[in-house]
């Protein structure tokens, strides 16, 4: 829209770039092109401002298919007007010459006449073709279609409008049959996330099974590394032991070298204290010696006359004491003897009986006796058989 101020009953147009202003005086041009600015009168002027720069035209229609499936196709026109002086002519384009406002509405009459057409040349297309291949191949078909359609219309060119771009943005049935038409896709599309799932289920399934045997991997490959930690230890602890007793062994063997040494210096003074020693003691032991040598002798002399004495008296008695065992074993004998000779008449049973005597003189006291049936009876069928006899 063109910029008008007001001066002293003049008016100052300044357009824009992309607007072709178009003044008329009385009738005749006076001014024409993009981007003008300029002086004129309101009372004598005529002015047309024609857009020149790419407009975007959104259109949105209804169209049925060979099947007799009503789809809405959702497209967009690019175009510009390429000859402002036919349009001019052709559309009302004039503008206030106050407010510099359209006075009425150009570029809407321009939608329509692009958006019948278009529509004409889609619905054209979209009657021979049915509902699966236009939503298939239908945006292309489409495209294509009113592209070359709009190219072609006669009126376009006529009324100044050039065609840039034609895009179909969408190409959709209506919500009951698109959601009939989805519920295949939905159910393959479910079926596919249901595989999906359960893929994914197996799959977490093998992970879960291979984390538990790496987990088992673990724990016997710690299980091994505490072994080896265990039996290192036991080898360190057990070369430990072994140092500490090699070096046990060379603090004993130093310590015993040290006892060795001092026990051969002690040995050596001892053996200077115990030649001293014996030394003296022999001294003592040879004074000792005379001295015990002659107590010896005196004492030796002393002994052997007690001896001599003692073997006479000895002898003496020895003498007497076989005198009077010869005497009492001659008067034993001939008792023994004359016992024998009393005796020697004597019956059996009154040996026996002096027997049974002398025995009980010998015998310890006995305070009871107990004579079995038996003895007892083969002492009296004895004593009967003796008297008998």
């Amino acid at each position: 829209m063109a910029d008008i101020t007001r001066r002293l009953g003049w008016r100052h147009l300044r357009g824009a770039p992309t607007a072709h202003v178009r003044h008329h005086r009385s009738g005749k041009l006076a001014h024409d092109g993009p981007g003008l600015s300029f002086w004129f009168r309101s009372l004598s002027a005529a002015l047309s401002e024609v857009p020149v720069d790419d407009r975007e035209l959104a259109m949105t229609f209804h169209a049925r298919t060979v099947d007799f499936q009503d789809v809405t196709v959702q497209a967009t026109v690019t175009y510009r007007i390429s000859d402002p002086a036919v349009a001019a002519a052709r559309l009302d384009f004039s503008i206030d010459p106050d407010t510099g406002i359209w006075r009425s509405a150009p570029l809407e009459q321009l939608g329509t006449l692009l958006t019948e057409t278009a529509q004409q040349h889609a619905l054209d297309v979209l009657a021979r073709t049915s509902l699966a291949s236009a939503l298939v191949d239908g945006v292309t078909s489409v495209r294509e279609r009113v592209a070359a359609g709009l190219a072609a219309e006669p009126r376009l060119p006529a009324t100044g409008i050039e065609i840039v771009a034609v895009r179909v943005v969408a190409l959709r049935p209506e919500p009951e049959v698109e959601r009939a038409l989805r519920t295949p896709a939905r159910e393959q599309i479910q079926q596919e996330a249901d595989r999906a799932t359960y893929e994914r289920r197996a799959v977490a399934v093998e992970r879960e099974r291979t984390i538990a045997e790496n987990e088992l991997a673990s724990q016997i490959e710690l299980a091994r590394r505490e072994e080896q930690l265990v039996e290192q230890r036991g080898t360190n602890t057990r070369r430990e032991a072994e140092e500490n007793a090699a070096a046990d062994k060379v603090r004993a063997e130093a310590e015993a070298s040290r006892s060795v040494r001092l026990a051969e210096a002690e040995a050596a003074r001892s053996v200077k204290l115990a030649e001293a020693e014996a030394a003296k003691q022999v001294r003592l032991a040879d004074a000792e010696a005379q001295r015990t040598e002659r107590l010896t002798l005196a004492e030796a002399a002393r002994t052997v006359r007690l001896a001599e004495a003692e073997a006479a008296r000895s002898v003496r008695l020895a003498h007497a004491e076989a005198q009077a065992a010869r005497e009492v074993g001659e008067a034993r004998a001939q008792a023994q003897a004359a016992w024998l000779r009393v005796h020697a008449d004597v019956d059996v049973a009154t040996l026996h009986a002096l027997t049974g005597t002398r025995l009980a003189e010998n015998l310890p006291h006995i305070d009871s006796v107990t004579i079995s049936p038996d003895v007892l009876t083969g002492l009296l069928s004895r004593l009967g058989a003796g008297e008998r006899e």
